[in-house]
């Protein structure tokens, strides 16, 4: 149950994260929160493996702000790597050598 309840959250870290940080409109709508998702996931399940018990406080503080924090990383470089491509990809299709007639 405890595992829901994160990955709830991760989502929701995964929505903030999404609508915060700017160049939104170079991904999907779900792509952030699905990071978040899976982060939190990730991080839960690799504490409870390291021994963390699931009614601890740490285990909860580890996988939200880790996720929290891959979601504040990585949304950002997304957005500018989608942009650097689609330039990138505009020049291309513009140049003299891209058209032929």
């Amino acid at each position: 149950m405890e595992l829901l309840f994160v990955t709830l959250g991760g989502i929701i870290l995964g929505l903030l994260g999404r609508y915060l940080f700017p160049l939104r409109d170079t991904h999907g709508v779900l792509l952030v929160p699905a990071l978040g998702a899976a982060s939190a996931a990730i991080l839960w399940e690799a504490m409870t493996w390291l021994g963390l018990p699931y009614n601890g406080g740490w285990i909860w503080v580890i996988a939200l702000g880790g996720t929290a924090l891959i979601v504040a990383l990585v949304t950002p470089s997304l957005g500018r790597a989608r942009r650097t491509r689609d330039r990138a990809e505009l020049s291309a299709l513009l140049s003299p050598s891209a058209r032929t007639n």
